[in-house]
């Protein structure tokens, strides 16, 4: 059975992840196609996550999640069961991340001084800037050939490398701190304490009508199950319903 997997974060540091995340999805994903049609989603996602980074201090929130996830690597190694070459390559990877974050100038910043990304930026900024009449010299840069568009691409990419597997490294760990239950309701609500909690995750078969709707912090969370609705445009689910809830 196919399901959709629904994610809320429980504090501001794990939504800032979740969005960079995404966008770094987005970023990677858009260079399987020809950039003449997914440059847009290339190029915002790729400001997105510099936004993201200049106004938040993503850096220093991801060299404190690894130095956490060192000391609890070396406690489980310590167990006689763990799967000790997996454990050294994890420990290994969060080491090298956490020495190469902690440098004075981070590589991202290299791209604030890109003149040319720059410049594209503050057209992207403005809703439906970023036309081709508008940006000649994207339109000129589109159509260069195809392996310098990409190497020129991997190259911005890489600069952000670091938070990406950092990023990568602790989610996977995060999402690693529970597995799913199955839970039942009688009317289309569920509330439950969030202490100690970073993240619910929610998986509903795609066959059912209805979505979450999740409200909540590190204190008490809630999940109210809605269904779409031509008038309202949505609408409480009210009956008896069944999905998987993994607390992390």
């Amino acid at each position: 059975m196919t399901a959709i997997l629904y994610e809320h974060p429980l504090n501001e540091r794990i939504r800032n992840y979740l969005k960079l995340e995404q966008l770094f999805v987005q970023a990677f994903d858009s260079l399987q196609y020809s950039l003449i049609t997914s440059h847009s989603v290339f190029f915002n996602a790729l400001f997105a996550i510099v936004d993201t980074l200049e106004r938040n201090d993503i850096r220093g929130d991801l060299i404190k999640d690894l130095e956490k996830l060192e000391q609890n690597l070396v406690i489980w190694s310590q167990n006689p069961e763990i799967d000790n070459a997996i454990l050294d390559d994890n420990l290994k990877k969060t080491i090298s991340l956490a020495s190469s974050l902690k440098v004075a100038c981070p590589q991202w910043t290299e791209l604030k001084a890109d003149k040319f990304l720059m410049a594209l930026k503050q057209r992207f900024a403005i809703q439906g800037g970023s036309s081709t009449f508008d940006l000649p010299q994207l339109q000129f840069w589109l159509h260069q050939p195809s392996t310098q568009i990409e190497k020129e691409c991997n190259y911005w990419l890489s600069r952000l490398a670091h938070i990406s597997s950092a990023l990568t490294l602790i989610m996977k760990f995060i999402r690693q701190r529970a597995a799913f239950k199955e839970i039942s309701t009688e009317s289309g609500f569920y509330q439950d304490n969030g202490e100690g909690l970073l993240l619910l995750r929610i998986k509903i078969a795609n066959t059912l009508s209805f979505y979450p709707t999740i409200s909540g912090n590190r204190f008490r969370y809630s999940i109210r199950f809605m269904m779409p609705c031509n008038d309202a445009g949505r609408k409480y689910v009210k009956q008896a319903l069944t999905f998987q809830l993994a607390q992390c």
